[in-house]
């Protein structure tokens, strides 16, 4: 090493007052100068950590990605927030973020890394408990929506049966006694109406507390009858576009565009004052959309960031990592849309 050289890395003292990490290394992978910080991180003397490759120190899992790095960066690409991990001599593991630049006529790299290692660690305890939590709301809605088909099976089966059975009496008394009054005659034939539209209701309340079979006809044909339900209930008009991408999503996330679109037709009926809606699923690359627009009066959403529709809707869209998107204009309408990316496997190109 020559003079200028050695005037040159004696500069480096300059940094010994830092605890970031602070090191030279040469092209060929070797340390050829370190600040103290590094010792006290690694936990190795200066002699230890000059006898050994640089590479040797580098968490086995990261070594792959660090050369690929440090390729990028002899290639004249700086590193700024590359992060590894180091072991150190007791083995420990560290995260240092590195920002390096290589100079070429010198053939060293200069580099400062920063201990990342409570914020990683911080972050892993928050990733667990998103885990923890997103698999209890997962479970929960899971049992939520087993009590619906249950209730929804026993209502069709059970109720509806019975509700059949009374119009079949019915029917029985209007064809076997020709002796009864006009006037009876009357309130039979207005039980046998209440008993066909109690039986019509059984079935539309089942449908909307369990939507049915969606593994079986899928979501379009859900969707399809949701929208035809809506528009008898309410006299609105209601268009349903479909896309043939939206039977391939996952039954839970079938069911949860099922209930955002439920819970999206409910606030039209109860607040929009509509004359039209119109309902579409679409596909833009490897995302799946289901839009509900209405022409009502539309609202300040900035005013209902916590309306519970609104934060019911974003809740489910984040529980199979969607989001949802809520514009309106006062007095032009308003559009709900959920999107969610379509798995992997379904290849979208194909037509």
């Amino acid at each position: 090493m020559g003079p200028q050289e050695h005037s040159e890395l004696d500069m480096f003292s300059f940094f010994e007052q830092t605890p970031d990490l602070v090191c030279i290394a040469g092209k060929d992978g070797y340390f050829r100068k370190i600040n103290q910080s590094v010792c006290i991180k690694l936990g190795y003397t200066e002699e230890e950590l000059f006898a050994r490759p640089i590479s040797t120190f580098i968490h086995p899992e990261d070594k792959a990605t660090t050369a690929k790095g440090r390729a990028n960066l002899l290639n004249g690409k700086p590193l700024v927030n590359f992060q590894n991990r180091y072991l150190t001599k007791q083995d420990n593991i560290i995260w240092l973020d590195w920002t390096s630049i290589y100079f070429p006529d010198k053939q060293i790299v200069f580099a400062i890394a920063k201990d990342v290692t409570e914020r990683k660690l911080a972050e892993a305890e928050i990733e667990v408990a998103y885990k923890k939590f997103k698999g209890l709301a997962t479970h929960f809605k899971k049992t939520v929506e087993k009590d619906r088909k249950y209730f929804a099976e026993e209502l069709h089966e059970e109720v509806a049966q019975l509700a059949a059975v009374i119009k079949m009496d019915i029917d029985w008394i209007r064809y076997n006694m020709d002796d009864l009054s006009d006037f009876l005659k009357t309130r039979v034939e207005h039980a046998l109406e209440v008993s066909s539209l109690m039986m019509k209701t059984i079935k539309r309340i089942s449908f909307s507390v369990s939507p049915e079979m969606l593994s079986e006809i899928g979501l379009n044909e859900n969707l399809r009858w949701l929208c035809q339900e809506f528009s008898i209930l309410h006299k609105i008009p209601c268009s349903y576009k479909s896309s043939r991408f939206a039977d391939m999503l996952s039954e839970e996330m079938q069911i949860d565009f099922f209930r955002i679109c439920q819970e999206a037709l409910q606030n039209v009926a109860m607040h929009a004052h509509a004359k039209n809606v119109h309902i579409k699923t679409t596909q833009v690359g490897q995302s799946l959309t289901l839009t509900v627009t209405d022409d009502g009066i539309g609202f300040d959403v900035a005013a209902q960031e916590e309306n519970f529709g609104l934060t019911q809707m974003r809740e489910r869209a984040s529980s199979i990592n969607g989001w949802l998107n809520v514009e309106s204009v006062l007095g032009k309408g308003t559009s709900v849309s959920v999107s969610v990316d379509l798995p992997l496997t379904v290849n979208v190109e194909a037509r």
